[in-house]
């Protein structure tokens, strides 16, 4: 999902002219086995196909009944095509050789100095310097482009550009070759699918130039460059970097102020992978599509066969249970949290007002010294502001409870927002004083608020309708008011009614700005350990993640305004700790097999399972299992079901990473009525890369009323310093996730 501006946007196509409403976009899944060996490239055979469903039809320009249109080859994270057919041509279509399935194109909807301060992160020990700060490392940015003007995106200190990489930088408009350097080492840009889409979309700004903002903000988040002096006027002052400050970025632009579809992401997507980049960071997704027809998990699959790790955002349609995207075993999913950056007075409060002070110099027209209280919620706060800012009063209180109601940084009037109880005393002194005053201050920024992190309220939760056998979010990363860079030609924030002020860079908020740090941090691993598949680095990642806050107590999370001990459903394993993923001391892997036996054990068809895994003439299928060698687990129960205990066993192999032999034994904490057994208690490697399996056992008592539970099996190394967590949910299983 995205954070800009804040509220979660889809993007619809209106006004499309009859001759388009008649005709639609499909992406189409071929089996690859089929095509004719007299066909040198796939381009060439996917074109033969669509010279053979050609209905009689005029070829002149004036024609109503266009001939079909290929708009993109497939043939890295998918093998297919997509076109624009009527409906008989669409029916041809169908009966081509090798035909698998196809879907209408769709919408896509989309999902930092002080950030970096959080994973702890030091130039002199730990990870940074273990990967040379991700130096050589490729990370592939889908998203709306990239200001490649902003000093986030300098390559001052950098080597010549890795000789892996094939991709190039597309001159467009407003954009020329000459802008991509030693960091920015690629921009692309796709929006064949749009403009098929609807004959009167004029793209403004038809090149990989971001107009929107996201895409340089989650870019630089990722792995911008050291830049001293950043701020978003006045608050989160410091030096701007990336999580892989010395990574390189090869930005794949396929969201437009125009419109987002599905064609020109699977594109992107296949280019990048075609290109060689090592990681994907993507904040797109979909609710509530089946795994064959969720093209992202799909070209997720082709890309992790590839070796290319995907990071992806849960969404922003928290904090309902089961709302969570990208939610397959294969793709690295991030939930977000909020670290806390807050201005604090006498009374506990927050703003990020872009004004210095509130006094009579303010530059908001006819702006008088008085302010008002409202009552505020999550739904209304905006309005109330911008309300505001049409009146004559100088400055506001809101009263407002909601966690997340500074998740958008639209503060046009001097103001603050306090809790009700605060608000209480507010009122009182209001009420009972004959001149009663106020003054606001701001610009003052506090990293070391008590207790942070907490998951923010927005952020998706698990388990994933898309496969209930593994527990999702995978993990957790600062997703609150982050800063990073932002376009120097969009607006970065608003006083009174029309005064629109410019930012070098931007707090945003969002699952986006979750996603590339574990993109970033996932690129430092891929350098300090370049043997390691996707599912070692995640695995890494997730066992050493810290389910603590810095009160020592778990995390929490505020749903509703209820505050309770956040779950693996809520923040994954829990908040991301790069200097100890570096040296897991375990791991639990997983081969590309192993995937393909899981889609195996599935209750899908041929063409359902091919459209996915791709041809199954190299896969081997005879092994079908729904065994998957995850960091995590997770036991569902029907609550409306009468029964006293179930059980459920669960297999893990995990391999030993560290320097050599060493002994292990199991730390287990139970979830709420559940016990957990587990054979053998204790490990024992003679050497490194020696692997050993064992099951854990969890047997639960399903009550109706029960919300999920957690609990952890730690892996503890006898004489040395390795612990090895996975987290363990019991939960309801709802009738939708059926």
């Amino acid at each position: 999902m995205r954070g800009v501006p804040f509220l979660l946007f889809s993007w619809f196509l209106f006004g499309p002219s009859l001759l388009l409403a008649e005709r639609a976009t499909y992406i189409v899944y071929l089996d690859k086995t089929f095509m004719p060996k007299i066909f040198a490239t796939h381009q060439n055979w996917h074109s033969s196909i669509i010279d053979t469903i050609k209905i009689e039809a005029p070829t002149t320009q004036n024609s109503h009944h266009p001939v079909p249109n290929l708009l993109y080859s497939y043939d890295n994270v998918l093998h297919g095509f997509s076109v624009v057919l009527s409906k008989d041509e669409f029916e041809a279509l169908k009966k081509s050789p090798g035909f698998l399935s196809a879907y209408k194109d769709r919408p896509v909807e989309a999902h930092t100095t002080h950030s970096s301060k959080f994973p702890n992160l030091n130039p002199a020990s730990g990870l940074w310097p273990a990967s040379g700060f991700g130096q050589d490392v490729i990370i592939g940015v889908l998203d709306s482009g990239v200001w490649p003007e902003s000093a986030s995106f300098r390559d001052d200190g950098l080597s010549e550009i890795p000789k892996k990489w094939k991709g190039i930088c597309k001159p467009g408009t407003k954009f020329n070759s000459s802008l991509c350097n030693r960091k920015l080492i690629g921009a692309n840009y796709f929006n064949k699918g749009l403009l098929a889409s609807d004959s009167t979309v004029k793209i403004s700004i038809n090149s990989a130039r971001d107009t929107d903002g996201h895409g340089t903000h989650v870019a630089s988040i990722a792995a911008g460059s050291f830049y001293k002096g950043a701020s978003y006027f006045g608050y989160a002052p410091g030096t701007a970097r990336g999580m892989a400050p010395r990574a390189r970025i090869a930005v794949y632009k396929f969201s437009f102020e125009e419109g987002t579809v599905t064609s020109d992401l699977i594109a992107a997507m296949d280019q990048a992978v075609a290109d060689g980049v090592d990681i994907l960071t993507i904040s797109y997704g979909w609710t509530n599509i089946p795994l064959y027809e969720d093209s992202i998990a799909i070209a997720s699959f082709g890309a992790m066969m590839k070796g290319v790790l995907v990071s992806a955002s849960a969404g922003n349609s928290g904090p309902e249970m089961g709302t969570l995207n990208n939610g397959v075993p294969w793709i690295f999913t991030v939930a977000a949290l909020k670290t806390i950056i807050k201005d604090l007075r006498v009374l506990y409060n927050e703003s990020i007002s872009p004004c210095d002070s509130f006094d009579p110099s303010s530059p908001i027209p006819n702006a008088r010294r008085s302010i008002i209280i409202c009552y505020s919620t999550a739904v209304d706060v905006e309005d109330q502001m911008a309300a505001i800012s049409e009146s004559s009063f100088g400055g506001a209180i809101y009263i407002s409870d909601y966690p997340d109601v500074l998740r958008a940084n639209f503060f046009p009037n001097p103001g603050v927002v306090i809790s009700t109880k605060e608000g209480k005393q507010v009122i009182d002194y209001a009420s009972k004083s004959v001149r009663p005053t106020a003054s606001i201050s701001f610009q003052e920024t506090h990293i070391d608020v008590k207790p942070a992190p907490v998951v923010s309220s927005f952020s998706s939760r698990g388990p994933s309708r898309s496969y209930l056998r593994v527990a999702k979010p995978d993990i957790v990363a600062p997703g609150m008011l982050l800063l990073a860079a932002w376009p120097s030609n969009v607006s970065a924030a608003v006083i009174g009614v029309n005064t629109f002020l410019d930012s070098d860079y931007r707090l945003l908020s969002g699952t986006s700005m979750a996603t590339p740090h574990i993109a970033g941090i996932a690129a430092m691993l891929k350098g300090a350990h370049p043997d390691w598949s996707p599912s070692a680095i995640r695995s890494a990642m997730m066992t050493t993640a810290n389910p603590l806050d810095n009160t020592d107590k778990p995390i929490k999370t505020t749903d509703y305004f209820i505050t309770r001990d956040a779950t693996s459903l809520d923040m994954g394993a829990g908040l991301v700790d790069p200097n100890r993923a570096v040296d897991p001391g375990l791991i639990y892997d997983a081969t590309p097999q192993d995937f393909v036996n899981l889609l195996c054990s599935m209750n899908l068809t041929e063409k359902q399972f091919k459209t996915i895994a791709r041809s199954s003439a190299k896969h081997n299928c005879s092994n079908p299992s729904n065994y998957m060698n995850y960091p995590s687990f997770i036991a569902l129960f029907n609550p409306n079901e009468d029964y006293n205990w179930l059980e459920q066993k669960f297999r893990r192999t995990v391999t030993n990473v560290g320097p050599g032999a060493a002994k292990y034994k199991a730390k287990v904490t139970a979830p709420k009525n559940s016990t957990i057994s587990i054979y053998p208690q204790t490990l024992v490697f003679e050497k490194k890369n020696q692997k050993q399996d064992y099951t854990l056992t969890i047997r639960y008592k399903g009550i109706a009323d029960d919300q999920a539970q957690s609990g952890s099996i730690i892996w503890v190394e006898e004489n040395g310093h390795h612990t090895v967590r996975s987290p363990i949910v019991v939960a309801p299983a709802l009738d939708a996730w059926t």
